[in-house]
């Protein structure tokens, strides 16, 4: 018997307590314990993450929350990028984000002053929950401190691997400063963001989370010139070979998606989040220059898109243009579909018009919009002329991460749009 068991049995043999008495004293303790923990915890700082993806893949991330001096937020860090993730509320000895973006939620409780444990999850509650826990640092990924055997910036032609033999072509772009490692592949429905990482030797690691799902790269650079990896998840793994190349590049984005033929413009009629139904033919539109875009919120370059779309819109809506963003989302249920229609527009300012046009899935918007001979990325970026008719269709999205790219796309959207309005 051990000595808190003696004084309990004492105590309680000589009637100056009870064993249940001594239990709730106990209890109290804790609790208070606890509510001092609470109170004494402070958010605001740099932290370290790690998700718990499946075993054996931990993937690390890095986010900070702001001081007080007005509503508390989280952001999510990756390379240069700032990603406003959402509110951070303390109830008791837990801590909350809501990441409305995703519709998901950080659900923590607090260990200590500098450690945190919980999941990522959906707002409400539904599917498995990813187990995160978070620390105090300021670090991404645990290194050797091995210098990196050479500076691997630069452009690579890289080919994704695929079971099923439909491998693809993408261009990798990276960025290398001493032994910190920044990059993004950029594909044909769109780049993987920001990544952040390191390189030591000839080996890197490449990791992102903005508040979906994290991702996460590894691989080998070689003297040739030669790049070989896997890109890992909770569904697995998928490799890539490729060799560095300054002109790499993709085919051309405009020239991808299309009408069918017989066909010069694009008819529907989607109803809006109060459920108003628009249409190219509203008086609205005669006249003017249109740019439909197709998304969606869950999109990460959809979110890229709309960072773009919402301040031009702003800046240009008196030229006689006229934007409609056609969303595709997880569910069509008219309150849900309001939340996060409504929850995009209020991030961005969105000033254009939105209608709710079906599911998240490729063919329900080539059902839906049956003029198209095949659609192949959220998003993709429409333009339609003064006469109604499609001027130009853009599959995908390069968003800032692709640098080069970006700016290339900005320069020929803002030329297109230009042209047109002089017609």
């Amino acid at each position: 018997m051990n000595l808190k068991s003696i004084f309990t049995t004492i105590l309680a043999v000589s009637g100056s307590i009870t064993f249940a008495q001594q239990q709730a004293v106990l209890a109290n303790n804790q609790q208070t314990a606890k509510e001092k923990k609470a109170k004494a915890f402070v958010a605001a700082g740099t932290w370290r993450g790690i998700a718990k993806v499946k075993e054996g893949l931990n993937i690390p991330f890095n986010f900070e929350i702001n001081e007080k001096s007005g509503p508390q937020k989280l952001y999510f860090r990756n390379a240069e990028e700032r990603f406003e993730g959402g509110l951070v509320k303390q109830s008791g000895d837990s801590l909350f984000v809501k990441l409305d973006q995703f519709d998901n939620e950080l659900s923590f409780a607090i260990i200590d002053s500098d450690h945190l444990t919980g999941v990522l999850r959906k707002q409400d509650k539904t599917g498995k929950p990813l187990n995160i826990a978070a620390e105090r640092k300021n670090y991404r990924f645990e290194t050797l401190n091995k210098p990196a055997t050479a500076d691997y910036s630069g452009s690579y032609d890289v080919v994704f691997k695929s079971p099923n033999g439909q491998d693809e072509k993408t261009v990798g772009l990276f960025k290398q400063t001493g032994n910190k490692l920044t990059g993004t592949f950029l594909r044909i429905t769109g780049d993987s963001r920001y990544l952040e990482g390191v390189v030591e030797g000839n080996e890197f690691q490449l990791s992102s989370f903005i508040g979906s799902s994290p991702a996460y790269y590894k691989g080998t650079f070689q003297a040739d010139g030669s790049i070989k990896g896997e890109i890992l998840n909770a569904r697995g793994s998928q490799p890539f070979t490729g060799m560095k190349n300054k002109d790499a590049a993709l085919p051309d984005p405009y020239q991808l998606t299309y009408l069918k033929k017989g066909y010069k413009t694009l008819d529907f009629s989607f109803p809006d989040v109060e459920g108003k139904k628009i249409s190219l033919k509203d008086e609205k539109y005669k006249n003017k220059v249109v740019i439909l875009t197709i998304t969606g919120s869950w999109c990460p370059n959809c979110v890229d898109e709309a960072g773009f779309m919402a301040p031009w819109y702003k800046a240009n809506k008196k030229r006689g243009v006229e934007i409609i963003a056609l969303h595709y989302e997880r569910s069509t249920e008219p309150a849900y579909a309001k939340k996060i229609m409504n929850r995009f527009r209020e991030r961005f300012g969105i000033e254009y018009d939105q209608v709710l046009a079906g599911t998240a899935d490729k063919q329900v918007v080539a059902e839906s919009l049956p003029a198209l001979d095949s659609f192949l990325s959220f998003p993709t970026t429409i333009i339609i002329d003064k006469q109604g008719n499609v001027a130009q269709i853009h599959t995908g999205f390069n968003g800032p991460a692709t640098g080069k790219f970006y700016d290339e796309f900005v320069k020929e959207f803002n030329t297109e749009i230009d042209t047109l309005l002089k017609k």
